[in-house]
């Protein structure tokens, strides 16, 4: 097993093809959430980065758009087999600063993988059309052309798989990027830039900085050089970079944060229910926007899910996420474990009962015990924001308007989840849900070539699938006569 600094890469900016380290620098600490050890220093980009980033980004978008989409698609592909054959050693670093587990970090290269390959492919297909609206002396068409140089900024519980979405559709449409990952999993953003510039990305083309935040995202959205702010994070933070936008009335791309309802009814296996439930509310250590979040199940068969959804919790086993027995690893900061804390001391003072978990692990690192309270009232906390956290929570309900009502209170409608086994109401209550995407019986919110994105204060736009290509053209008259 590599040790907690083997192998991780020294830290640096992109900017305009020169790999900037992070000597003579200012530097953002990178720590190891399993020992609380630092790992490195990323270098924060200053104003003059932030200025050669654009420039380079402006200047090589007069060329990008202008190459053949076979030549950006060749570029990609070859990208994506270059992920897959350095998956374990990102793997490795991804673990070692965001926490996750191994199998998951391999899990997260190899998905990324096969997104970038898919918007590979929908380089070719910017479609543009010709509208008969005239006579034969007369052609209109409309054309989709790249919309120009794009700002993005990502967080770090998918280091990898988030940038990709952006950079990948971004590129497949024409557009060049300059990109903040987050400053808690650098090294796993930059072995994606690495896999692009390896598979023959010009110059400038793709540009990654990190350092101040709020600094950074006002200095790229405010310039003139950008034409399309895309972010994925908490929805009060993307209501700061929508404004942004609007200053400059630029579009904007915006996958904010979720609170997923998921309706349990009386007839289902539940055990089969909770045994997928634990699953997936514990993968990522729940630090994720489309984490099963409130479960709601039905009176008649909530006693017996929790029994066993407290059973399967409570064998989990947690502990360093490089040993491969490791099912729930630390949680990314120290961040995390204050909002667990403040939550569940919340819930159970409101008179939810606690049944797993609850605490903090003793010891080194940021580690949380995985956490199931049941009979949560609305009023908590819990029940209205966002855990991200390994914490889940229940609440009985007897009829199904009465659940979807309760599922659809809340401003977020990012995931919602629903398990029955009446076709009836495998039909209508996702119809009734506000939510952009709905899994019915299982806990999949689609794959490399679907939509992903929300409705409400989850945000709007596609993160994925040909959605995620369109978003970043725009469509132009011509008029012929």
């Amino acid at each position: 097993m590599q040790t907690a600094t083997e192998g991780y890469r020294e830290l640096a900016l992109l900017i305009d093809g020169e790999w900037i380290g992070p000597q003579h620098r200012e530097v953002v600490d990178v720590v190891n959430p399993t020992t609380g050890r630092s790992l490195g220093g990323v270098p924060k980009a200053t104003t003059d980065d932030l200025d050669r980033a654009l420039a380079a980004a402006d200047r090589t978008f007069r060329t990008w758009r202008a190459t053949a989409p076979g030549e950006r698609a060749a570029i990609l592909d070859r990208a994506a087999g270059l992920l897959e054959d350095r998956r374990d050693s990102i793997a490795w670093m991804m673990t070692v600063e965001e926490g996750k587990t191994l199998a998951e970090a391999r899990g997260e290269v190899e998905f990324t993988a096969g997104i970038v390959r898919f918007l590979a492919g929908e380089a070719f297909r910017t479609f543009g059309k010709v509208v008969p609206t005239g006579g034969l002396g007369r052609r209109t068409m409309v054309l989709s052309e790249p919309i120009g140089p794009v700002a993005a900024f990502t967080p770090w519980n998918y280091p990898m798989t988030v940038p990709a979405r952006k950079i990948a559709a971004a590129l497949a449409a024409g557009c060049t990027v300059v990109i903040k990952p987050a400053e808690e999993t650098p090294a796993t953003a930059l072995e994606l830039a690495r896999a692009l510039v390896d598979a023959g990305l010009p110059d400038g083309v793709l540009n990654m900085v990190f350092g101040d935040p709020a600094h950074i995202s006002a200095h790229l959205i405010r310039s003139p050089v950008i034409r399309k702010v895309t972010f994925t994070g908490s929805t009060p933070v993307g209501k700061q970079i929508g404004a942004l936008a609007s200053e400059g009335v630029k579009p904007s791309m915006l996958e904010l944060g979720g609170h997923a309802p998921v309706l349990v009814f009386d007839d289902v296996d539940v055990e089969a229910v909770a045994t997928q439930a634990v699953g997936s509310k514990f993968h990522n250590n729940g630090q994720s926007c489309g984490s099963p979040a409130r479960f709601y199940v039905h009176e008649r068969v909530h006693d017996a899910f929790v029994a066993r959804f407290a059973e399967l919790t409570a064998a989990l086993r947690v502990g360093d996420p490089l040993d491969p027995q490791t099912q729930v690893g630390p949680l990314a900061n120290t961040r995390r474990i204050a909002a667990m804390e403040r939550l569940v001391t919340d819930a159970v003072g409101m008179g939810a009962e606690l049944l797993v978990g609850g605490a903090a692990v003793p010891g080194d690192g940021y580690f949380w015990q995985p956490t199931l309270l049941a009979g949560v009232p609305e009023e908590a906390m819990l029940m209205n924001e966002e855990p991200f956290g390994p914490i889940a929570v229940t609440s009985t309900f007897s009829t199904a308007e009465e659940v979807v009502a309760a599922a659809n209170r809340l401003p977020f409608g990012l995931g919602s989840y629903v398990f029955t086994n009446d076709l009836a109401t495998a039909a209508w209550v996702p119809a009734a849900l506000e939510a952009g995407m709905v899994s019915v019986n299982a806990f999949d919110l689609g794959g490399v070539d679907t939509f992903f994105g929300g409705v409400k204060e989850s945000g709007y736009g596609s993160e994925g699938g040909p959605e995620a290509v369109a978003g970043y053209l725009t469509p132009k008259l011509i008029t012929q006569a």
